[in-house]
């Protein structure tokens, strides 16, 4: 038999891989390669952060399948000229995939299927990032879904696959590898050394989404539902990078909690563990939209928004204090903070920070998507325009246009004893906690105490909530009458 190619993307796993399954399947060496080739991704290639992810995730990737007798060929380049040459070289018969759901990557993928069927060879393409394709479901009508209950109520009347565990000790390899790239060559790793908080909180890997899945069935699931909106601790699974890069599949994290309902006959366990797979629900909501809506990263979806009237920054200076952490408002400080520092955000944040992107600074929401495209390392082109189009009013299922999230109120609620922002804002640490999220309101001789001297040791607030959500108001309106509502 022939050699199969099998082309890794997205899919950096070995356990529940349907393209390897079919691959082995097929029977002749299997030879495993990963193609470096920004340019086909256009506008959406990696950002920093997802390419300090990527590096890690490739030499993990590649050492699991040592384990197997294996390896991972890498190059970079155009990725047809790259698939053909090693064709050529290898003589296989069959090139196997795992799919994606982007814009580029299905206009990519549909062009080299047809170039590889028509020249004779075996291309096929496989699901292993989705319970269920786009393609697969629609509303009564007939047509996609854009809100979220109807659709993820019809998700769940449908079976889900059990995932694949492969029996094989070892991969069957060719005779003789093609020659590969050194990992460095694809030059993933930041030149200035800046990804020292990504190292210590982020294990890349298909090992380590496995163990970040095992420690939040095991302690965390059941209590989801009640901490999952409290940055302060960690009450979320942090498997949103592994996802993306396919480290581990939603039919793994499916059947663990299924595992959990054995005992007990009843599926989810628990309220937590419902809710929990209500977000892995919104992720498969996000595809859906990507897919039947592929203009959604660059356009509003509510076609009314493209005339928003945003605020004029034309020397960036409100974007960077908001970037940087430096808006005055200390729940939004410590966010952003928490993200430049470990890649990351927890997602109450993420909606107070996008809330005050584009209601109090009235900045456009593609910036602050741009922004965390290159600063995430769970960042994906469907979540992260589903999450900015939901918070900016604009898509699917979007929070009400006029709603503005109070961050103020939101960290008194969410950091109640303030130890998100302690940690993250540590210039303000010794505030009592009546005084941390308002800075501003503490007496003078309570700053002193503290250390904190405003407008030098940590910034006055960049704009007046008061004033901002009138303006807001006064925006929203002419697309819209509505009051705001405050949350």
């Amino acid at each position: 038999m022939t050699p199969t190619l099998l082309w890794f993307r997205q899919d950096l796993r070995l356990q529940d891989n349907p393209a390897l399954r079919a691959a082995l399947e097929r029977g002749g060496p299997v030879v495993p390669v990963f193609v470096l080739d920004d340019a086909a991704e256009g506008r959406w290639a990696p950002g920093g952060a997802s390419r300090w992810w990527l590096h890690h995730a490739l030499a993990a990737l590649d050492a699991g399948l040592r384990e197997k007798g294996s390896r991972l060929i890498l190059a970079r380049g155009d990725t047809a000229t790259v698939l053909r040459a090693l064709l050529a070289e290898t003589r296989a018969g069959a090139v196997y995939w795992n799919r994606r759901y982007e814009p580029a990557a299905i206009a990519r993928d549909t062009r080299l299927k047809a170039d590889f069927l028509a020249a004779g060879l075996e291309a096929k393409s496989f699901n292993a990032a989705l319970l269920h394709e786009p393609q697969t479901i629609a509303n009564k009508q007939g047509g996609p879904f854009q809100v979220f209950t109807p659709y993820w109520r019809h998700c769940l009347t449908l079976p889900v696959t059990p995932p694949w565990k492969p029996a094989a000790a070892a991969l069957p390899a060719p005779a003789r590898w093609p020659k590969s790239v050194p990992l460095d060559a694809l030059e993933l790793l930041p030149r200035i050394p800046w990804a020292g908080g990504l190292q210590e909180r982020w294990t890349p890997g298909e090992a380590g989404a496995a163990k970040r899945l095992r420690a939040f069935v095991s302690a965390a699931m059941d209590t989801y539902a009640d901490r999952r909106n409290l940055p302060g601790v960690t009450g979320t699974s942090l498997l949103s990078p592994h996802l993306h890069f396919g480290e581990i599949g939603p039919r793994q994290i499916w059947a663990a909690v299924a595992a959990t309902a054995r005992e007990s006959g009843v599926f989810p366990p628990s309220k937590g563990a419902g809710v929990f797979l209500s977000e892995v629900g919104w992720r498969e909501f996000a595809h859906h939209l990507l897919y039947h809506f592929p203009h959604t990263p660059e356009q509003p979806l509510r076609e009314d928004f493209a005339r928003f009237p945003w605020a004029d920054d034309p020397r960036g200076l409100k974007l960077r204090a908001w970037q940087r952490g430096r808006t005055g408002y200390p729940i939004v400080d410590a966010g952003m903070r928490e993200l430049w520092h470990t890649g990351w955000m927890h997602n109450r944040v993420r909606m107070i920070v996008g809330s005050f992107l584009v209601k109090h600074l009235r900045l456009p929401w593609q910036q602050g998507a741009a922004w965390f495209w290159d600063t995430l390392v769970d960042v994906d082109l469907a979540a992260n325009t589903l999450g900015w189009q939901w918070t900016a009013g604009c898509g699917a299922d979007a929070a009400p246009y006029f709603r503005v999230f109070a961050p103020v109120l939101q960290g008194r609620k969410f950091d109640a004893e303030g130890d998100y922002v302690r940690r993250w804002v540590p210039e303000l640490a010794r505030l009592p906690v009546e005084f941390l999220h308002a800075p501003w309101e503490a007496p003078g001789d309570v700053l002193a105490a503290a250390g904190v001297r405003l407008g030098e040791t940590y910034p006055q607030p960049i704009v007046d909530h008061a004033a901002a959500r009138a303006e807001a108001l006064a925006a929203f309106k002419k697309l819209r009458g509505a009051d705001v509502i405050e949350r």
